[in-house]
């Protein structure tokens, strides 16, 4: 909220919000990780609601956090398989909190009474013996033999500070099966009380020659740009994610939410780029970097990025070391122009393209 009055698009007062004039004509894109590390996922969703019910132009862009959740929640859904019993460990560290959210305000005794004990509970959510081996051999269909000793690992990894976290945060096995249970309810059963969220949530957004995504491209997903266009590119995703794998998780479409342009990310080359600037999209404008001093314009792979994070969520700000409550936003006029506003940088930042000439 303190995003959008700083942006001039909303007014708030004691009947609520409303549009500005400028906030009628805007679109409102997030850039994705809507359900991120907490305290108020569901604050947060709450909030965009209300923008969408005062007749705001809103566009919701998928992150890396909000498929994790999602993977998560779907991992305690129908057939337990060797290739998604570790899913909720692997993916649900960092959801936590929006568990503990859901379990206060959703969560009923009748609710928590319908879930066995908490041994069983353990086991339902946690990978059962053997684990690795088994796993190492079933993903051989899905995944390079390198990306699966890195799974592995990680796993491990998380495993050994699962119940820390857990118990840090104060949750059961038994609240977080029926919490996990819950959001599928919320989330994803006809006309529940979130369902519209992902519904409602795209991977890529177009606007001229920007490209709006929440992480970055690939080779494979400029070609798809090129050839099919955004809509498509958004209904392969949206097919994808709704039963996700590991080998989506890992593949290009979910590469769109995860890159960091890592030797182990799907790589953008030249040819990607050229695709890109043939089908007349020539910056991409991302989030999933946290900068500390605003907003930041820079090449990558040849491709010119403008980096959008100006890390808002309290959590990470104080894991971050930044002070006070994350406010900004980037706003883009049809001109061109860039005005960049940050809680951590005393001055807006402008990018004038003229200048560039």
């Amino acid at each position: 909220m303190r995003s959008l009055i700083a942006a001039g698009v909303i007014r708030r007062d004691r009947d609520g919000i409303s549009l500005t004039p400028f906030g009628q004509q805007a679109r409102i894109i997030l850039g994705g990780d809507s359900l991120d590390k907490g305290p108020s996922n569901l604050a947060l969703l709450d909030a965009i609601a209300d923008v969408i019910d005062a007749g705001a132009h809103v566009q919701i862009l998928a992150g890396n956090h909000d498929l994790r959740m999602r993977m998560a929640i779907g991992s305690v859904q129908g057939e337990r398989t060797v290739l998604n019993e570790h899913l909720f460990v692997r993916m649900g560290r960092k959801i936590l909190p929006a568990l503990q959210e859901v379990l206060g305000r959703f969560v009923t005794d009748e609710d928590l009474a319908k879930v066995p004990d908490e041994a069983t509970c353990r086991a339902r959510l946690l990978p059962r013996e053997n684990w690795s081996e088994r796993f190492s051999q079933a993903a051989r269909a899905e995944l390079p033999q390198k990306a699966i000793r890195k799974e592995v690992h990680k796993l491990e990894e998380k495993l050994a500070k699962f119940d820390t976290d857990r118990l840090r945060i104060g949750l059961s096995y038994r609240e977080l099966l029926v919490s996990l249970r819950k959001c599928h309810q919320i989330f994803f059963e006809p006309d529940s009380h979130y369902g519209w969220f992902y519904q409602r949530m795209d991977v890529v957004a177009r606007s001229g020659s920007l490209l709006f995504v929440h992480a970055g491209l690939c080779d494979t997903m400029c070609d798809a740009l090129a050839a099919n266009g955004i809509e498509a590119v958004n209904a392969e995703y949206r097919a994808g994610a709704d039963a996700a794998t590991l080998g989506f998780y890992f593949g290009p479409l979910a590469n769109l939410v995860r890159t960091k342009y890592r030797g182990t990310d799907c790589a953008l080359t030249d040819h990607g780029v050229r695709a890109l600037h043939q089908a007349g999209l020539h910056m991409v404008v991302q989030g999933h970097v946290n900068n500390h001093e605003g907003q930041r314009l820079c090449a990558k792979k040849g491709l010119l990025h403008l980096e959008g994070d100006i890390t808002l969520d309290r959590t990470s700000r104080a894991l971050e070391g930044l002070d006070g409550i994350g406010t900004g936003a980037t706003l883009i006029f049809p001109t061109g122009d860039v005005i960049g506003l940050s809680r951590d940088y005393p001055w807006a930042k402008h990018f004038a393209p003229e200048r560039m000439n």
